[in-house]
């Protein structure tokens, strides 16, 4: 039926196998790339759970990769920038200024590639249903010059058309499925950054309160 269907339609297959060949290949990479990072927010979180300080939870985390210690980096500078400072609560404030921004920026590059996905749902059976609607005009301009209704002449034009449609739909069908779970996902994985940014301040502010008239600065910020 591909062989024998008309270019344009050929092309609107060729487009959607391709669209469909993308939707699984975000989904294994971005699966890939999911299940690493919480697995390595996971095992630091744990870590940093049991400390008392951020020198502590530096000590214990500062040298892995992942979004947990990039926090713990940006609560020390800030103590190491305020360090001249008295005022405990303005620096807790500007702590928690940098670490939402980490959080914000952290979930979004973890959203970087899920876009596609719902363009692809969105936009293929529409794409699908173009390349059956020419199909079909095809097949009737061909039963005008025939001139004949005879169903061997019309029902192969209309099946090539109609596989436009069902490879449009094999297309959307996953993208949305895998789409939607992406989004519950990634809603873990920022829920797991907002608990670590919380637990990264609970030790900034743990530390703020220990200092006596002035910040106690960092040993690792030094």
């Amino acid at each position: 039926m591909f062989m024998s269907a008309d270019k344009l339609v050929q092309g609107v297959m060729i487009g959607l196998v391709f669209a469909s060949v993308v939707t699984w290949t975000v989904w294994l990479a971005k699966n890939i790339e999911l299940f690493a990072a919480l697995r390595r927010l996971r095992s630091a979180f744990i870590v940093i759970s049991g400390e008392r300080s951020l020198d502590d939870a530096y000590a214990a985390v500062g040298s892995r990769r992942g979004i947990l210690p990039t926090l713990i980096d940006a609560a020390m500078l800030e103590l190491h920038l305020s360090s001249d400072l008295a005022d405990k609560v303005g620096i807790k404030e500007r702590i928690a200024t940098r670490l939402a921004r980490l959080e914000v920026a952290a979930s979004r590059d973890m959203n970087k590639g899920t876009g596609v996905l719902a363009t692809i749902g969105a936009t293929a059976p529409f794409v699908g249903l173009f390349g059956t609607v020419w199909g079909i005009m095809n097949s009737f301009i061909g039963i005008s010059k025939a001139q004949t209704t005879n169903l061997a002449v019309v029902a192969p034009g209309i099946a090539e058309a109609l596989l436009a449609t069902a490879i449009g739909l094999f297309a959307a069908i996953p993208a949305v499925v895998i789409y939607n779970q992406f989004t519950r996902s990634i809603a873990r994985y920022r829920a797991l950054v907002g608990d670590a940014s919380a637990e990264v301040q609970r030790l900034a502010s743990r530390d703020l309160d220990r200092a006596e008239g002035r910040v106690r600065l960092p040993k690792a910020a030094e």
